[in-house]
């Protein structure tokens, strides 16, 4: 335990009750206890078809600010409805200010901005890829997926803003993925960094209320992003700390599961100490090329004892873990190099086990309607699938 602790923790809560919360049900799985944030409620919210309606009645119920931050926005029947949200709020003179990325929402009409534009919205299109543009950029984007109401409730997960998302039911895509809501501290951490990225890139500060954090819930969270070049291993060095303290299980859902070779180490080690390491990869993906880098590496998997599952529905975009029921991630991070190095991601790891419990059931659960990828048959696939493999893995920088 570090014997100096951030402020806002001290007011929080008392150093004992710290202490338990980090030093015993912690177990050490966290690798920078002084950086969590305690009182956080928290809510998990499977698929659009939860996190949607739960984001939308948030929204309408700002009094001050929103700030949403999305890889993709689109202008489709969901981006619609947020569209038509935002620009309420923004008519009731609450400041709302939206960022998007110029690759990941290429698909967005210029009528769709200019509604928010006409209502009122701040809108920042993160790096354009057109050269003559002021911020261009090719290589650096923004992945995450934010949205904070008053700097009290925020969002973030896997979910973006577009049909994909929605329900087969009403259209969608139905994608299987995974958002949480945050009540409490951390949702001021996730306003952070939206203003850092919103100032960075626009030049334009704004007023950022020092509000005190409110403490709705028992749960401890840190937000943890790679924001800067500096510390761009931040989340993948998190992931490895609680890897290698893992004592029972780890479970992994990942839809671009393209672990480098520290990690592959990690949970190869964690078999090796009679962990239960099994991990959920989409059998259909969105992006085939990632999906066959991905798939090089699953006889190494498979080799070293970990269970591999294909989820078999619509694609699975979640990027979750759970290591022994009481250390947890959900967020935009792929494990992937371009994550680590190029984009902007945001992860939450939470250290609760009623909120850890709840994320094991949802993605053991999800592995139990899947079909596990066994030896035998994966040694059999055509000798064009491993050549296709070979060259993405090659690749794999560039997916």
């Amino acid at each position: 335990m570090p014997r100096r602790w951030p402020k806002k923790l001290k007011e929080v809560v008392p150093r004992r009750l710290r202490e338990f919360f980090i030093g015993e049900t912690g177990r050490g799985y966290c690798e920078a206890p002084s950086e969590f944030t305690a009182g956080n409620r928290l809510d998990l919210l499977i698929d659009g078809a939860q996190a949607y309606p739960a984001m939308l009645e948030t929204i309408a119920g700002a009094k001050t600010r929103v700030d949403l931050e999305s890889y993709i926005l689109n202008s489709d029947r969901t981006g619609w409805r947020f569209a038509e949200a935002l620009a309420e709020r923004a008519r009731a003179g609450v400041s709302v200010r939206v960022i998007y990325d110029s690759v990941g929402s290429h698909e967005l009409t210029s009528s769709y901005l200019q509604f928010l534009r006409n209502a009122g919205i701040q809108t920042l299109e993160y790096h354009p890829v057109a050269p003559w543009q002021r911020r261009w950029g090719w290589v650096r984007r923004d992945h995450r997926k934010i949205l904070v109401v008053d700097g009290r409730v925020g969002f973030t997960g896997g979910i973006n803003i577009s049909d994909e998302n929605a329900p087969l039911s009403e259209g969608g895509g139905g994608w299987r993925d995974t958002h949480v809501r945050i009540e409490g501290p951390a949702a001021r951490e996730l306003e952070r960094l939206f203003r850092s990225t919103w100032q960075r890139e626009t030049g334009r500060a704004y007023p950022f209320e020092a509000e005190a954090p409110s403490s709705p819930g028992n749960s401890l969270v840190r937000v943890v992003a790679n924001e800067e070049f500096l510390h761009r291993h931040r989340i993948r060095s998190a992931y490895l700390h609680a890897l290698n303290k893992a004592e029972r299980c780890i479970y992994l859902a990942n839809a671009y599961f393209v672990p480098d070779r520290g990690i592959r180490r990690a949970l190869y080690r964690a078999v090796r100490r009679g962990v239960d390491v099994r991990v959920l990869v989409p059998s259909i993906s969105d992006v085939p090329a990632a999906a066959y880098a991905s798939r090089r590496l699953f006889e190494l998997h498979l080799d070293a004892g970990v269970r591999l599952f294909a989820w078999p529905g619509p694609m699975l975009h979640a990027k979750i873990a759970v290591v022994d029921g009481t250390w947890g991630v959900v967020g935009s991070y792929n494990g992937d190099s371009r994550s680590m190095i190029h984009n902007l991601e945001a992860n939450i790891h939470v250290v609760d086990k009623e909120f850890c419990s709840r994320l094991e059931l949802s993605v053991v659960g999800d592995m139990d309607r899947s079909q596990e990828i066994v030896p035998p048959r994966w040694r059999m696939r055509p000798y064009s699938e491993r050549f296709l493999e070979r060259l993405f893995y090659l690749l794999r920088y560039w997916l």
